[in-house]
């Protein structure tokens, strides 16, 4: 529609609104009711009838629940396991069970019998819902060949019907074996496909485009992420990017339990997929900027997650975490207990963050905002609507509103930076106004068009986009910034997005207004969420306190456990070969190298390490870097490594996980690694007097990329020094590992 025909158009909106009658005058100018209390979270959210919800999967359904999925883990201990899980809330502080996904009935006839299913995705477009999940074993190989599956159903809860055979098969790794296809994350793009995004840490993330009904894989993978590193895919497009996240390390390592998520972005869905430093996730030295790491609190290994938008725009991460204190489901070393978890998403510089980097929450915090404000009722949108006619819908959805002309609420929305949100049926050309008339959205037969402002900017619907299928429309106003989205159901995917900057826009306090024909259900008016847009403080170095710069002997203030003859101070530099050597498991045979440490209660050890690990060939856990240590079985590390073909940043954790002593491994990833790594350990006491220790990154010792913290038990005094070893150190001669110094400041 031309500019002079939109606002033409909303001009006949503002007319005919006003001529409805004497009422519709009185109702708008009357205040709205008092909101309700506000409703907040406590993680686990699941606790209430869950034990463990892993790998979840969020969707809001027509009928206004939000609907969650989980692997087919038992719920509780002792519990049999499911075949995938199903839950539902309205305002995610309190939840229903609903039991499993599949029966032994209902299950893919082509998955063999022994096999589990995995990381559900949900979706909904085409007029129903889309499941895909992976399947760990078929028919086609028993024994291990995994492969995405894909079901459907009329409603959220199902009955779910799996396709005749996988969307995405298993593949063969050309040794006998199948690389892991699993962890699906579907997405609907700009350029009007669907993609499915699959894969793990045998053989990498790939991307595979589907056939329009998304039942069927189509034309050759992309793989976008290195194998080694990323699982637990999820894409979400924002501000013209499409985000790639993944989880990285260990999933399910019980009190060692080290997984995070880690994102990159593309301007094509196909990647390929860099970092905020500009570091590829698909190269030997990988990269990945942090989305949710753990804090030091209760919570351990947050990962494998999904994104949803509440009712004022706020971005939220659903994912699984561990407590560290009981990780376990079952005992004695069962199932690991991993319950759905929530918290807040910000965008800082560009970048998602939970709760601005702060990490996994262990305190009450505000839930999503669900529902409507401005006198609308979600689930009975026609009812606070002048000019719609109320339709009694079906037995999903329950009544909606019909527009054809003219319509408008009831009660006036909020001045200043507004969303408007609704699932909707279009027809031909259907406008929403805002702020009686300062911004006027027009979704027309094959583009939508935003004026504002005396400016106008347009976006193209794909050529196949199906205006009579439920779909989700968004018109946010945020600041000076209008957005405009059609999308499948709100999931950071989309089928077109305008956006305009309007320098100095004001949105009054008026109705929101609609002109053209469509049927809309889930209607919500909402104020914008404050955007939080300055990152969570991190560790500062400030006066140094000790420390060795390496210009003499190794002094009185150094001690080893298994000395090393071979680590040599010369030309103010420590250089150590790595060994043949480790401390995992019962492998306690590495040589270590403490300093002592300043009689506080923070401070900050920092360290200059080069290490040459090379690219891209297999070299299995050569590394060097800094250590607290308590003994051989109760350690954290944080070392630049060779995990297989990838290089990385590892800060590892091992103790003692069993009453028969039995140890466990596991490792938080963290920045970039770089033949020449600062690195920093920030050390503080907690109040229940344990020993947290948060790493930190750099490859040029000024800008510091801070991640994981692991615990050490209080009552106890861990040792801090360097280490340089590998169980497979697989060259001849071995790296060599050179120090430039060890440091201790204060921190601010």
């Amino acid at each position: 529609m031309p500019p002079r025909r939109l606002m033409a158009a909303a001009l006949a909106v503002a007319t005919m609104a006003a001529g409805l009658t004497a009422a519709t005058a009185a109702a708008t100018a009357a205040a709205a009711a008092p909101p309700p209390a506000p409703v907040t979270t406590q993680n686990a959210i699941s606790s209430s009838f869950a034990d463990t919800f892993a790998d979840p999967a969020v969707i809001q359904g027509r009928d206004g629940y939000w609907y969650a999925y989980a692997t087919s883990d038992p719920l509780v201990a002792g519990g049999p396991f499911g075949l995938m899980h199903m839950a539902r809330t309205k305002d995610f502080g309190s939840w229903e069970y609903l039991g499993t996904v599949f029966n032994d009935e209902t299950k893919p006839k082509w998955a063999a019998p022994g096999s589990f299913f995995w990381a559900p995705d949900i979706r909904y477009f085409g007029g129903r819902y889309v499941m895909y999940f992976t399947v760990t074993d078929t028919l086609a190989n028993p024994g291990g060949d995994p492969a995405i599956g894909v079901a459907t159903a009329p409603t959220p809860t199902g009955p779910w019907t799996a396709t005749d055979g996988p969307v995405v098969a298993p593949k063969p790794d050309g040794n006998g074996g199948y690389f892991g296809t699993i962890d699906p994350a579907m997405l609907t793009a700009a350029d009007g496909k669907r993609y499915l995004y699959a894969g793990g840490y045998y053989g990498g993330i790939s991307v595979t485009e589907l056939s329009p009904d998304g039942l069927t894989s189509v034309g050759t993978p992309t793989q976008v992420t290195i194998g080694d590193r990323y699982e637990g895919s999820y894409v979400v497009y924002r501000d013209g990017w499409y985000y790639l996240m993944g989880s990285s390390m260990n999933c399910c390592a019980g009190p060692t339990t080290g997984y995070s998520v880690f994102a990159g972005r593309s301007k094509s869905p196909r990647g390929p997929f860099l970092d905020a430093d500009g570091a590829s996730m698909n190269e030997s030295r990988v990269g990945g900027t942090t989305v949710i790491t753990q804090n030091g609190n209760k919570w351990i290994g947050p990962g494998h997650h999904a994104f949803i938008t509440d009712a004022a725009g706020q971005d939220h991460i659903v994912y699984h975490a561990l407590d560290r204190a009981t990780p376990w489901l079952t005992d004695p070393f069962g199932i690991n207990r991993r319950p759905m978890l929530i918290d807040r998403i910000d965008w800082i510089d560009g970048w998602p963050r939970t709760r601005a980097g702060a990490g996994p929450s262990d305190t009450p915090q505000p839930a999503p905002t669900t529902g409507s404000g401005a006198g609308i009722d979600a689930a009975d949108p026609a009812s606070g609507l002048w000019g719609a006619t109320r339709l009694a819908g079906d037995s999903l959805g329950g009544p909606t509103a019909s527009i054809r002309g003219v319509a408008a609420t009831r009660q006036s929305a909020p001045g200043g930076s507004l969303r408007v949100e609704a699932d909707v049926k279009l027809g031909n050309r259907f406008t929403t106004v805002v702020g009686g008339g300062a911004v006027v959205v027009s979704v027309g037969s094959n583009k939508i068009t935003i004026v504002a402002g005396g400016r106008t900017t347009s976006a193209a619907l794909p050529a196949g986009f199906d205006r009579s299928q439920w779909n989700n429309l968004i018109v946010q106003v945020a600041g000076n910034t209008v957005t405009a989205r059609v999308n499948d159901a709100g999931l950071g995917d989309l089928y077109a997005e305008a956006r305009l900057v309007v320098p100095g826009l004001k949105v009054r306090s008026a109705p929101v207004r609609w002109l053209g024909t469509a049927e809309l259900d889930n209607l919500t008016v909402r104020p914008v969420a404050e955007p939080v847009r300055r990152a969570a403080a991190v560790p500062v170095a400030g006066k140094l306190l000790a420390g060795d710069e390496f210009s003499g002997g190794l002094g009185d203030q150094w001690s080893w456990v298994r000395p090393d003859s071979r680590a040599v101070v010369a030309d103010g530099k420590l250089s150590w070969p790595l060994q043949n050597t480790d401390l995992v498991g019962s492998g306690n045979n590495a040589s270590l190298l403490f300093h002592q440490t300043p009689a506080s209660d923070s401070w900050i050890a920092e360290t200059k390490l080069h290490l040459d690990l090379g690219e891209g060939d297999i070299r299995n856990y050569q590394q060097a870097g800094m250590i607290a240590y308590l003994n051989d079985d109760d350690f954290a590390r944080l070392g630049d490594v060779a995990i297989w073909r990838t290089r990385q940043t590892e800060f590892g954790r091992e103790l003692v996980a069993r009453a028969d002593g039995a140890t466990s491994y596991g490792g938080a990833a963290i920045g970039r690694p770089a033949p020449t790594m600062w690195m920093r350990l920030a050390y503080h006491r907690n109040a229940a007097g344990e020993h947290v220790y948060r790493a930190g990154t750099s490859v040029d010792g000024k800008k510091w990329t801070w991640g994981a913290s692991w615990v050490l038990p209080a009552g106890t005094t861990p040792k801090l020094g360097l280490y340089a070893h590998g169980d497979q150190t697989g060259s001849n001669p071995p790296p060599v590992a050179t120090f430039d110094y060890l440091r201790f400041y204060t921190s601010k």
